[in-house]
Order: structure tokens, then C-alpha cells, then sequence
């Protein structure tokens, strides 16, 4: 995400391509977070970003002990602040100003996230307070992806230390190659030995020391493959290995970007190191002056995009999450409102470049104090840069408002929202248990007797029944067959949220929902649901509200509840989100694949009633909850519906 940048060498040589790489890197993250059904692995692209940092820092460092006879670390250090911190500054203190005016759902640890942000240790924060990398529904933050600048941050505060001592203990080179690498490895290891399941992917994600063999392995390549001592001819032979190893790693880690998913035990497990190691390749390839991998990479799209890529990287989330607070229904244009956020990320991170990152790289901010002294006596001596003061201050005084008056936790939301899904959140337990007892008193009594199909009608309903009936446009053979069904309900925080409404129709209902709660947690709930012998053979799915989903993830899911249960799965009602249609067409797609599933189209009834809906536009209020009962009944009680041909 940042050029390494460097006090002037005697020897030293820019490779064009590596703006090239950062561009490709850069694009895989921007789609992954506006469209991340198209680009499921695009999150790799910081390992990218790791490995030519680590290269890119090393090498230089390298370069100035050979040619100076020594490093020096002060001035590394000020080069290092000149680079990033301009741009750091202005991104968290004018999204912390923007949240504290407009954004109040997210204001909260705002002075925590500003220090850590500040300090490089933002992403140890991330760990313990910050949601996971891969919610994308639940109240996302705009901090979220600094994490890695973080760790990128620790690594420049360390490395030039660590390496002036390791020079000065070994004066082969060998010993530190073989050191760092082995330290990537082990920090490979590292990561596959703490990521037991989805509880510890924040730790295995954000963690310095899991995330550190990325950066190491570019460190390696320094030691063994110094840009100015590569030679610019080779053999034929060489070069068709040189250009042929080029070209099969990026073709396998492009791959990579369609394929491996940040929720797969996998990607912890070895498979982001292998797409680390892969990227390690490419960047040797391009580095190389006798390859041609260089000229793949270097055109001027390529360096416009690979110089701005760290203000992109920079204000993606920012312009991604404020635009689509503001705009509600992202999901009726996707693809429009993901390019309009683009050409917005596009924008400011030129605008960055052209008038904050480029200017203060080079400046001596010794000059700083005499400024300011003469601003303040003659302010219309620096013409129309003295306009940008006022509203610098203003930014900062109500960002450093925010950050003293935010308070360090969530707020209780005391909406009718939150109040609901809160209660019900409460008698799940107890009701669970309830419901569980009840089923298997049903399952005892289904098999001592079958029921005559038109028992219905001599079933006599009390005043109370009678009004449920009413209240949820039910008949009376729905009611009756419905109050007799055993079933298990699996979702998120809309199947907690109409949970209540439903076991008033259905009390044998078993419900395992939480908020947040995405497709990839779902095995882990149907093994503990089996464990407990809470699966009922009628099992109703609620989930694809939090993220996007792939045929995979749905045929497991499907395939771990098993073919001899009915599945009716309750497709999304989410237009503020771009995942909406892709879920949806995957629900359905699965329904057509699998005898034993049917689809629930709640998104067809409500599509336009947004009466039925809480503010947000997802989650039905309490008539939305009727008429989500209603159809979800109807679906079950329905013979016609219920068995397929």
C-alpha cells in the first residue's frame, strides 16, 4: 500500500512494475468489499501488498549499508512519517469529524480507534473490540482495513533496528536469510495452529504475529535477490523459466482470487501462505531486468493506480460505508452504485496524492512554527491555501470532540428494533427447551397414531386460538396443522427477530439464530443442533442477510441437514446491501438442485411494503412479522407446496 521511498543512492533502480502489482492487489480488495459474490478472495491482496513492502524496504535498506557502510535508522524513520502519516491523519480524523456529525451508530471508541491508529497498533485493538473482517452487514466499520497498516507500521518501527544488528553479528547473509524465512514459516504454522474454528479468525486475521510471514518472505527474497545486482541478460533457457514462473503464479493467484474464501478453515491452514509464496514469485519475476514480467506490469494505468494505491487503499472504507448509509436501495443497481463508490475512491485518493501525500513527502516540517506565525500576521500572503486552514481546524477540533465525548462501548439502541430482538434473544433459551420437550412428546404421539388427514376439522379452537388465526390470515386447517409441527429454525438476526411472532403459530419451534450470524457459521450450528438431537425433520433457513454466499457453502449446509429433512429456506429482504439478488438466486438455484428444499420468497411479498420494516429496511416490524409468519405457515402447512414432485 505505500512505496518504499528512500534517502537518494548512488546505485539504485525503480521498478516500474511493482505500481503494476500494487494495482492488481489494490483491485482485488476494492471488488472484494464492493462486490463480494464476483471476488471472493479479493482480501488477498494485502498479502501482496506485505510481500512488496518487505522486499521493497529490505532491499533499500540493504542497498544504503553497502553503499554508505551504514543505516540510518533516524532518517529511515522520518522518511517513513513524511510517506504515510499526512494521509493517516486526514483519513481517521475526518471520518471520526464525520461520524461524530452524521454517523452516530458508529460513534463509538473513537478515541481508542484515533491513539491506536496513531501508534500502529490498531489491529491488536482490532482483536479484542473490532468486529470480523468478513461481517459485512452488521454495523461495518470505516476503521476495519487499517489493521493492516498497522502491522506494516510495526514492521518499519522494528526492522531497520533488528537488521542493523543482525549485519553487525553476521557477516554472511545466509544465516538472516535462513532466520527470516524460517520465521515466515513459523508464523505460517503459527496461524494454522490457533485458527480452531470461526471463533478465532479476528485473533489468526488481524494478529501481527499470523499475518508477519507475509512481510518475511519479501524480507527473504531482499537477501537473496538484490535489485541492483540481478544481471540484465540471461540465456534463453533462464528466461523462459524466469517469464514461465512469472506467468503460472499470477495465473494461480488470480485464481485464488475467485476461489478461496476468507471463511475457509483452508485459507488459515496453509492456503494464504501458499498464495503468499505464489506472490513472492511474481514479485522476484518483475523485479528481475532480464524478465518481461516488468513491461506486463508497467503501462500508465498501472502507475497511475500503483502510485495512488495507498490513499485507496486508504479511503476505501470511509466512501464505501458512508455512501451506502446514505443511498438504501444498493441492491436495485449494484453494479452502478459500485462504480459511483469507485470513481468516489478514485477521486479522493488523487486529490491525496496531487495535494497532501506528494507535497509533504518531501517537506521540512522544521519550517512549521515560522508558518504559523506568519499565517496568523498575514494570513493572504499564502493565497488560496490559507482557505483550507478553517475547515483543517474545524475537522480536527470536532474529531478530537468525538474522540473525548464517544463513549467506549455501544450505546444501548433502546428502538423497538433492538428491543425486540433483544427479548427474544433472552426467552430463547427457556422456550428452546420447551419446544425440544414438545417435539419429542410429538414425534412418540405421531408414531402411536397417524392422524386421519381431515382431523382439522373436528378440532374445536378457544377464543385465543381464534384470534391467532385471525391476526396471521391463517385458516383453520393451517392453525391446526401448524401448532402440531415440529421444526427447527436456523438464522440470523431477521429469524431472531420474527422468532417471537412465529412460535406463537408454531410453539414446536427450535430456534437457533444470532445477530451477525453468515452462511459459513451455519455447519458448526447443525453439528451442535444434532448433538443435542434438536434437528427436526422440518428445518427452516433464514440466512444470507449478513454476506453473500456461493453454491458450495449452500450445498453444505444442505448436505450436513440431510435429505431426508425438509428444508424450506427463506430467501432475503435486504436492498441495502449489493449481496441481495446474488443470495436470492443462489437460494433458488439450490431449491431447483434439491428435491428435499423449498424456497420461502419473503422477498417477493415484501418487496414493496416497505411499511412492513424498521428503518433500516431489513428487519420486519411487527406487521412485517405477521405477514412473515403468515407466509412462512402457509408454506409449511401447504400439501401442494410442501412435497415435491
Amino acid at each position: 500500500m505505500q512505496h518504499a521511498g528512500s534517502k537518494r543512492l548512488k546505485h539504485s533502480r525503480y521498478i516500474s512494475g511493482f505500481d503494476g502489482i500494487r494495482t492488481i492487489a489494490v483491485i482485488g480488495v476494492i471488488v472484494y468489499h464492493l462486490l463480494p459474490y464476483s471476488l471472493q478472495g479479493g482480501y488477498l491482496g494485502v498479502p501482496i501488498f506485505f510481500v512488496v513492502s518487505g522486499y521493497l524496504i529490505t532491499d533499500l535498506l540493504l542497498q544504503e549499508y553497502e553503499q554508505n557502510g551504514r543505516i540510518d535508522v533516524v532518517s529511515f524513520y522520518v522518511r517513513r512519517m513524511k510517506r504515510l502519516y499526512p494521509a493517516l491523519v486526514t483519513m481517521v480524523l475526518t471520518t471520526a469529524a464525520y461520524i461524530t456529525l452524521f454517523q452516530r451508530s458508529l460513534f463509538v471508541s473513537l478515541k481508542a480507534i484515533i491513539s491506536t491508529n496513531l501508534l500502529y497498533v490498531y489491529n491488536w485493538w482490532e482483536i479484542g473490540h473490532g468486529q470480523s473482517y468478513f461481517d459485512r452487514f452488521n454495523g461495518e466499520s470505516p476503521f476495519t482495513h487499517l489493521w493492516s497498516l498497522s502491522i506494516e507500521g510495526q514492521f518499519y518501527a522494528f526492522w531497520p533496528l533488528i537488521l542493523v544488528i543482525l549485519l553487525f553479528m553476521f557477516k554472511d547473509r545466509k544465516p538472516i536469510f535462513y532466520s527470516v524465512l524460517g520465521l515466515s514459516v513459523l508464523s505460517a504454522i503459527w496461524m494454522g495452529y490457533l485458527y480452531t474454528g470461526t471463533a478465532m479468525t479476528n485473533r489468526v486475521y488481524y494478529g501481527t504475529d499470523t499475518r508477519m510471514f507475509a512481510i518475511l518472505l519479501g524480507v527473504a527474497l531482499a537477501f537473496v535477490w538484490p535489485a541492483t545486482k540481478l544481471k540484465s541478460e540471461l540465456n534463453n533457457r533462464a528466461k523462459w523459466l524466469l517469464n514461465g514462473a512469472g506467468l503460472v503464479s499470477l495465473a494461480i493467484l488470480l485464481i485464488m482470487f475467485f476461489t478461496m474464501s476468507g471463511q475457509s478453515s483452508l485459507t488459515y491452514h496453509g492456503g494464504m501462505f501458499f498464495f503468499t509464496f505464489l506472490s513472492t514469485i511474481l514479485v522476484a519475476t518483475v523485479a528481475h531486468p532480464a524478465s518481461f514480467m516488468n513491461q506486463l506490469f508497467t503501462n500508465r494505468i498501472f502507475d497511475w493506480v500503483g502510485s495512488r494505491s495507498y490513499g485507496i487503499y486508504l479511503y476505501q472504507f470511509p466512501i464505501m460505508i458512508f455512501y451506502e448509509a446514505k443511498v438504501t436501495n444498493i441492491a436495485a443497481h449494484p453494479v452502478f452504485n459500485a462504480l459511483m463508490e469507485t470513481v468516489l475512491i478514485l477521486i479522493a485518493s488523487d486529490l491525496s496524492y496531487r495535494y497532501l501525500e506528494r507535497p509533504l513527502r518531501h517537506y521540512d516540517y522544521g519550517q512549521l512554527p515560522g508558518l504559523i506565525k506568519q499565517f496568523f500576521r498575514s494570513p493572504k500572503t499564502f493565497g488560496w491555501q490559507r482557505y483550507a486552514v478553517i475547515p483543517a481546524i474545524l475537522v480536527t477540533g470536532v474529531a478530537l470532540f468525538g474522540a473525548v465525548t464517544s463513549p467506549t462501548h455501544s450505546e444501548a439502541n433502546d428502538s423497538a428494533l433492538q428491543t425486540n430482538i433483544k427479548h427474544n434473544q433472552k426467552q430463547a433459551a427457556s422456550s428452546n427447551k420447551a419446544a425440544l420437550k414438545k417435539q419429542r412428546e410429538a414425534a412418540k404421539k405421531a408414531a402411536a397414531e397417524k392422524k386421519h388427514e381431515e382431523a382439522w376439522k373436528k378440532v374445536k379452537l378457544s377464543a385465543h386460538q381464534q384470534e391467532l388465526v385471525k391476526t396471521y390470515g391463517l385458516t383453520k386447517r393451517q392453525y391446526v396443522q401448524a401448532k402440531d409441527l415440529s421444526v427447527t429454525a436456523i438464522g440470523d438476526s431477521v429469524m431472531v427477530d420474527v422468532s417471537k411472532d412465529v412460535r406463537q403459530v408454531i410453539p414446536n419451534t427450535y430456534v437457533s439464530a444470532g445477530v451477525g450470524r453468515q452462511i459459513w457459521q451455519a455447519p458448526k450450528q447443525i453439528e451442535s443442533l444434532k448433538a443435542q438431537g434438536a434437528l427436526a425433520n422440518t428445518v427452516v433457513v433464514n440466512l444470507g442477510t449478513n454476506s453473500p454466499m456461493t453454491n458450495s457453502q449452500i450445498d453444505q449446509v444442505i448436505h450436513m441437514i440431510g435429505p431426508n429433512r425438509r428444508i424450506y429456506w427463506v430467501n432475503t429482504h435486504v436492498p441495502t446491501r449489493n449481496w441481495e439478488t446474488s443470495v436470492n438466486t443462489t437460494i433458488a438455484n439450490a431449491a431447483k438442485r434439491y428435491p428435499n428444499v423449498t424456497l420461502v420468497d419473503w422477498h417477493g411479498l415484501s418487496k414493496n411494503h416497505k411499511d412492513w420494516f424498521y428503518t433500516d429496511n431489513v428487519h420486519p416490524n411487527p406487521t412485517g412479522n405477521r405477514n412473515y409468519t403468515r407466509l412462512l405457515v402457509q408454506q409449511l402447512t401447504d400439501s401442494d407446496s410442501s412435497q415435491k414432485q
